[in-house]
């Protein structure tokens, strides 16, 4: 066997372990988990994420995805809460402490001060007679499936396992919370999976940089309106704000004889292609491509389908979309 053929079945070997570890996690899951959840809904403080080594790695990590999803919570490292950060706990808050034997010695003095302070206590372990799962309120066990390695040395399905218990965990809170994409990108403006989440209102230009003109305004003050704000068109609406048209490129080609002896209403496009404000701005760039034209103008059905903004290409572009 090449060596090539060596490390592609250690790979294939590691990847089926800790997937057949996940499969005796899903069918582990019973009431425990639901009494974690209960507890963590009910915690009118935040949620107190403690392990040590990997179990710390991981647990920075179902802290860090409690938080952007709406659970307030923050890791303690157990070293440094022995030395003064057992000051970040109150009254209100929940801890869930991590280790795989559940017999971290670094963990003594926060899960004392758990109990001295009558502070819920959620343990996770593979190790049910462990003294961290005989202490804690709530006992989330993980099934002992030894370790990928085969020695019993490397964590790997032990931390799988973990990372796959806190993401169970913090899922089922959110859904229960009817958390949605709107509400995730509060946590999540920057970045990739910002620019997915972003609405229209929050790209799209508006007030004074907005190029709208009167419907009966003569072409020779739209063709000033058009170059001030540089978009290269501009809206047409009504008295009340509504919006009947829009002046393009290829609007003023069409009506080029004549041109300033017309008013806007006459060289406008009627009924142009709109967005709503709430809109995703992807939406918008995928009518944008739809119809091969780089701007929309926002408009919003409940307010008399007034001009409220203008969603330019560029604007999604730098955004990280398109």
């Amino acid at each position: 066997m090449t060596d090539t053929e060596k490390f592609l079945a250690t790979a294939r070997q590691v990847a089926t372990d800790e997937a057949r570890a996940l499969d005796a996690l899903a069918e582990s899951f019973d009431e425990r988990f639901a009494q974690a959840a209960r507890m963590i809904l009910a915690a009118t403080g935040r949620i107190i994420i403690s392990g040590i080594g990997k179990s710390g790695h991981i647990g920075h990590k179902i802290a860090a995805t409690l938080a952007s999803t709406g659970t307030p919570a923050y890791f303690v490292h157990p070293a440094e809460a022995s030395h003064g950060d057992l000051g970040m706990l109150s009254k209100g808050d929940v801890v869930l402490a991590i280790s795989n034997s559940g017999e971290a010695p670094e963990l003594a003095n926060l899960l004392a001060f758990t109990r001295r302070f009558d502070i819920p206590l959620i343990g996770l372990s593979s190790k049910p007679e462990s003294t961290l799962m005989t202490q804690a309120d709530v006992q989330l066990q993980i099934p002992a499936m030894g370790e990928a390695c085969g020695y019993g040395i490397v964590p790997s399905n032990s931390t799988t396992l973990t990372l796959a218990m806190g993401d169970a965990l913090a899922i089922a809170i959110m859904k229960h919370r009817d958390f949605r994409p709107e509400n995730f990108r509060d946590f999540h403006p920057g970045g990739k999976l910002g620019a997915q989440l972003s609405r229209v209102r929050d790209l799209m230009h508006g007030d004074t940089a907005l190029p709208l003109v009167n419907k009966d305004t003569p072409m020779s003050e739209a063709l000033i309106e058009i170059s001030q704000k540089g978009f290269g068109v501009s809206g047409v609406t009504d008295a009340n704000g509504t919006l009947l048209g829009i002046i393009t490129d290829g609007d003023l080609r069409r009506h080029m004889e004549g041109l300033l002896q017309n008013s806007a209403e006459a060289v406008m496009t009627k009924d142009p292609t709109t967005i709503a404000p709430d809109a995703l701005a992807e939406e918008a760039v995928a009518i944008m491509n739809q119809h091969k034209i780089t701007c929309l103008f926002v408009v919003d059905p409940a307010k008399g389908h007034r001009a409220e903004g203008l969603l330019h290409i560029h604007d999604c572009l730098r955004a990280g979309l398109g």
